[in-house]
């Protein structure tokens, strides 16, 4: 069974920095590519970012224009986890952040998956 812990959100004012992860487990992780998504009340699911497998793949990354420079996906296969480093935060990448395996997720939504609960990323101006 695929399971995921992300952590790490929080309440942060404009410019700040936060630092989530994400563990996974059920599926083999280095293996996989891995992406974080969030999504704002109101708003559809978005990728924010990707970052494919270094075993199996290149390891290389995607980020949406938006978070382009501000934020930084990375990995560490050895503790089965994700990270995504966030900084120069804005009002709005206020959202619930979500992380997922993209090729184990079928036609279900990253954001509405039952493997995570998310973490709660809110940035004040």
């Amino acid at each position: 069974k695929v399971q995921l812990v992300e952590s790490g959100g929080g309440s942060v004012q404009t410019g700040g920095t936060l630092k989530l992860s994400c563990t996974g487990s059920g599926f083999v992780f280095g293996d996989s590519t891995m992406g974080w998504y969030r999504q704002a009340p109101g708003n559809k699911c978005e990728v924010v970012s990707t970052i494919n497998s270094d075993i199996n793949s290149d390891g290389s990354t995607y980020y949406k224009d938006s978070v382009k420079g501000r934020f930084t996906i990375s990995r560490d296969n050895a503790k089965n986890t994700v990270f995504l480093q966030m900084k120069d935060l804005k009002p709005e990448d206020t959202a619930v952040y979500s992380c997922a395996p993209p090729g184990l997720l079928a036609t279900t939504s990253p954001c509405q998956s039952t493997w995570g609960q998310g973490t709660q990323v809110t940035v004040s101006s």
